[in-house]
């Protein structure tokens, strides 16, 4: 299974998100900023990373744009988990360099759905 980083700054949001991904069999590395997600990417070299958006300090476009001119990090798929879900939202997050969108609240079976797609192109 995957390593996952996630960095969400809601500690209700960051318990059930990895309660699901380690029920699925995924170990988790958690972050409650971008600023220690960014230093936990480059020190764990995660499979994936779970970035909020909305997030003290430095947002997670912010973060992901950093990550993405990395280049020990630039390859690591990144996939928004937030609660911005108004029209456009989601095109604007994609074109900061997310590779992906989950919006908040999450849907159990979608989520782990999109988490094990993910998951596969990795092992693709």
């Amino acid at each position: 299974m995957a390593r996952i980083l996630v960095i969400e700054d809601n500690a209700d949001n960051m318990f059930l998100t990895a309660m699901l991904l380690e029920s699925a069999g995924h170990t988790v590395i958690s972050a409650i900023d971008a600023e220690t997600g960014l230093t936990l990417a480059r020190a764990e070299s995660p499979d994936l990373i779970l970035m909020d958006i909305q997030l003290p300090g430095m947002d997670g476009l912010a973060a992901t744009a950093i990550l993405k001119q990395d280049p020990s990090t630039r390859a690591v798929p990144v996939l928004a988990l937030t609660a911005l879900a108004m029209k456009g939202d989601e095109e604007r997050i994609r074109a900061a360099g997310c590779d992906g969108y989950i919006a908040k609240p999450i849907g159990i079976q979608a989520f782990l759905a999109t988490i094990a797609e993910q998951v596969a192109l990795l092992d693709a």
